[in-house]
């Protein structure tokens, strides 16, 4: 099975504009990370049916939040651990967009593996924050040398008083090609 991203026309456009536009992140502006915020948060239903809100997507960097809701609970009537692994898989997609901004459109990026580890209880909304370790020039580099690339994104879950509630790690696999 693959994670393909379904292709929308007019963010095709949008981006492939901004991006011919611009040499790199030099030129990648706040209005081509917003576009991809916004196509991000349409790209993956079953992230968006939980109700996770792509907050920011930056260079290697990405911001989710989810709400409590009804659906989101589990039987103790804290934020159900699947729909954190949820949130923080979304906040971690965002941020691996956010490095490959410049190439988005012609790779092909897998989630390879992850873990998380769940601290506290979570009440009420949760926000994500995702970070890639190395340097997005970096990851570039290796893409255009080897064709592919697979790094870790660090993602740290919050509640509302800022109090770490699960931490995740995910493993990026992006390949050339779609």
């Amino acid at each position: 099975m693959t994670n393909r991203v379904p292709h929308d026309a007019q963010l095709t456009e949008s981006l492939a504009w901004a991006l011919n536009v611009s040499t790199g992140y030099i030129g990648v502006t706040m209005q081509v990370f917003d576009l991809l915020r916004e196509q991000l948060g349409k790209t993956v239903p079953f992230a968006n049916h939980v109700g996770v809100e792509i907050v920011e997507v930056g260079e290697g960097t990405a911001t989710a939040r989810l709400d409590e809701q009804p659906h989101t609970k589990n039987h103790i009537g804290s934020q159900h651990a699947g729909a954190l692994f949820t949130l923080a898989e979304a906040a971690s997609g965002g941020a691996m967009a956010g490095a490959f901004m410049p190439v988005l459109m012609q790779v092909r990026p897998v989630a390879a593996e992850s873990t998380i580890r769940y601290s506290k209880i979570a009440k009420g909304p949760i926000t994500a924050r995702a970070k890639i370790g190395q340097q997005a020039s970096a990851l570039l580099q290796e893409l255009e040398g080897q064709g592919k690339v697979r790094f870790p994104v660090e993602v740290s879950l919050a509640d509302e008083s800022g109090e770490e509630v699960a931490a995740m790690r995910v493993e990026w696999h992006v390949s050339k090609g779609r």
